[in-house]
């Protein structure tokens, strides 16, 4: 193994410490509604991110505090050493993707049915610290 390659192994590895995530899979909500509330999160410090989580009226925000703390907690099990306050955590990345989907038929008028499609979404939150102490 070259020099190299052994020097971008070890900045991934330093990379990757830094990270942490968390997903949550088949969330009953359409993946619309959801993206609404991520998008608020995209690029905030966790503290900011519970706030607005906290007090945001829509259901999704229930699902997405949840999923945030999650993350933060596979943060500390991944740096037991670092304290939360001075690493500088932020929501790096938030990914909401479509899920599966449950296709049930609705009666309608002169013998027609509807297809009603109930959406469920995938998410992934990826947390990064930013900390130039350590």
């Amino acid at each position: 193994m070259g020099t190299r390659k052994r020097n971008k192994a070890n900045i991934l590895k330093e990379r990757k410490k830094k990270l942490a995530f968390a997903r949550l899979n088949n969330c009953p909500i359409s993946p619309r509604k959801m993206r609404l509330v991520a998008d608020l999160l995209r690029g905030k410090e966790i503290g900011q991110a519970l706030s607005i989580l906290k007090f945001n009226p829509r259901q999704a925000s229930k699902f997405l505090e949840k999923l945030l703390l999650s993350a933060i907690s596979n943060w500390q099990s991944k740096n037991e050493d670092k304290s939360i306050e001075s690493s500088n955590i932020f929501v790096n990345e938030i990914r909401v993707d479509g899920g599966r989907i449950l296709k049930r038929l609705r009666p309608a008028p002169q013998g027609r049915a509807h297809r009603i499609r109930k959406r469920s979404n995938h998410v992934t939150v990826i947390l990064e610290s930013n900390n130039e102490l350590n």
